[in-house]
C-alpha cells in the first residue's frame, strides 16, 4: 500500500501508550449510486465514533482508478482495503473500535 494511506498512531498527552487514530477513506466516483450509499454510511459511523474520514473521486486520480475501477466505493481504513461495493453499517463499527488489531 502506498505510504500516503499510512498513518502513524500518534501519542496521547497523559500516556505513553500510542492512541489508536483512524482515517476511513472512500474512494467514488461522480453518479455512482452505491457511492452515495457508501458515503451515509461512511459519514454516520465516522461521525458518531469521531473518526475522520476522506473522500477521493476516482476520476481525478488515474492510479486509484487503475486500482480500484471495478470495485468502487472502495471503503479504506487506515489506508487497508476494508470493503466494497456495499459498506455494512456495523463491520465498519466493529473495526473503527476494536483494539484487537
Amino acid at each position: 500500500m502506498s505510504p500516503l494511506f499510512r498513518r502513524k498512531p500518534e501519542q496521547s498527552p497523559e500516556s505513553s501508550e500510542p492512541s489508536e487514530v483512524h482515517l476511513v477513506t472512500l474512494i467514488r466516483k461522480p453518479g455512482c449510486h452505491l457511492c452515495d450509499d457508501a458515503q451515509l454510511v461512511v459519514e454516520k459511523v465516522c461521525a458518531e465514533l469521531g473518526v475522520p474520514w476522506e473522500g477521493k473521486d476516482i476520476t481525478e486520480d488515474r492510479g486509484l482508478h487503475d486500482q480500484y475501477w471495478e470495485q468502487i466505493p472502495v471503503v479504506l481504513v487506515d489506508g487497508r482495503q476494508h470493503t466494497f461495493w456495499r459498506v455494512n453499517e456495523e463491520r465498519l463499527r466493529k473495526a473503527l473500535t476494536d483494539q484487537c488489531k
